[in-house]
Order: structure tokens, then C-alpha cells, then sequence
């Protein structure tokens, strides 16, 4: 930055600056089972989030015991009208879809009465006092490959993991979970995604019928900012 506003913390890492907006809070809630017998789940934003790109949807499953297994997200709407977004527990032998979330973009709301708002040259809003926002407090990649076993169609399905300890609060984006993954032919592969409670383990799962064991995808957490 040449010139403008920079707020930098005690740890001197850069808070607010008037050239890129931060991750800000455009919806939270909770997220509950709503059809499919239970297994899935469609939540309603309070309002209709404008952004062209779809926002990061973090989630966090309620419990402290068993497997919550979480796929097939996907955000509803449209570039700018986004609605709601959708997700499914894994099988019946994982955990409904019940737990809280927050929605996230890059881009500020005017709602402060008082207080200070910061814009950048084009005039685009990058800062409101009152916007609420999120941190990013980890990511990682380091997955360890289980073992492959088959689905009832007959479909391989690889399992990775890593030691997870669920810190209070911390939430997962759960957009790139909800994307298909590349394989060694021509078709794609499912990815899901299980919280192990009890285990202390973070899951991933892929399947399809050309699956790799390369497994790289990084899980990105996130907490609301206080």
C-alpha cells in the first residue's frame, strides 16, 4: 500500500487496511435436518447475500460423541442472490446434519450507527465498525491414507485422516467439500467428510472408480471474532 490506513495488532499482523476488506460475518445460525428422511438439510440465510462469488459457508456439528458425516454441500442461488445452501449427512449410520455455521465474503455492510467505515479508492466499502467478523485460526493438508474398502455398488472408497482435538467454537468451510475431485479416468470422484468425536479423528473420503491415494485437499477452520 503507498498510502492509506493500515491497523496492525500487538503481534504486528495487519488487522485493517484500506486496500483489502477482511473476512466478514454475513449470516449465522444453526443448521437442522429438514427433509430426505433426516439426512439432509437446507438452511435459509436471513437475507439474501448480493456477492457475485458464492460466500464461504463454515460449519460445526453439534455433539461431542459419535461421527457426524457431512457431503454434498452446495450453495443455493445465483451470483447475487444467494439464498441458503444445502448439506447431507453421510448415511444413516452417521449423525443428522444438526450444528451451527456462519456465512462469510470479503466484503463489509453498512450497519454501524456510529463508528468508523473505511473505504478503498473505487469506493467499495472494506470496513464498518459493526460488520462482525472471522478469523482463519488453521488450515492443513497433512492427511495419512487408511485403507480402501468398496461400497455396496462395488465402488472403491478411500479413507484418510489426521488427529483432530475439535477446539470449542472452531468451525470448517465446508465449500470445497462439496466440490467433486479429479481421478484416474474419466470420471469424477465424491468427496465427503466425517467428524469422528469420540476418536479424535478428521476424516475425508473419496469414491469413484478411478481413485487415487494422492489426497491433498486442505481443511480450512475458522472462528467468529470476538
Amino acid at each position: 500500500m503507498g498510502y492509506g490506513l493500515t491497523y496492525t495488532n500487538n503481534s504486528n499482523v495487519v488487522t485493517i487496511d484500506s486496500e483489502f476488506t477482511r473476512l466478514v460475518v454475513l449470516a449465522k445460525g444453526t443448521y437442522l435436518p429438514t427433509e430426505e428422511s433426516g439426512l439432509g438439510s437446507t438452511t435459509h440465510f436471513p437475507a439474501t447475500i448480493t456477492s457475485q462469488e458464492p460466500p464461504l459457508v463454515f460449519v460445526r456439528p453439534s455433539g461431542s460423541t459419535g461421527v457426524a458425516g457431512l457431503c454434498l454441500m452446495r450453495v443455493n442461488g445465483s451470483p447475487g442472490a444467494w439464498t441458503g445452501f444445502y448439506v447431507r449427512a453421510y448415511d444413516i449410520n452417521t449423525s443428522q446434519p444438526n450444528g451451527t455455521y456462519f456465512v462469510c465474503g470479503f466484503a463489509a455492510s453498512p450497519v454501524a450507527q456510529y463508528g468508523m467505515r473505511l473505504w478503498d479508492g473505487n469506493a467499495k466499502l472494506l470496513f464498518d465498525s459493526d460488520t462482525p467478523y472471522a478469523r482463519f485460526t488453521r488450515s492443513f493438508q497433512n492427511w495419512a491414507y487408511i485403507k480402501t474398502d468398496y461400497t455396496a455398488q462395488g465402488v472403491p472408497r478411500n479413507y484418510y485422516r489426521v488427529d483432530f482435538n475439535f477446539p470449542a467454537g472452531e468451525h470448517m468451510l465446508i465449500n470445497t467439500f462439496g466440490m467433486n475431485m479429479l481421478n484416474d479416468g474419466v470420471q469424477s470422484r465424491q468427496l465427503y467428510c466425517w467428524w469422528d468425536f469420540s476418536g479424535g479423528n478428521l476424516f475425508a473420503l473419496t469414491v469413484g472408480l478411478g481413485n487415487p491415494f494422492a489426497f491433498f485437499l486442505p481443511a480450512v477452520f475458522a472462528k467468529l471474532g470476538v
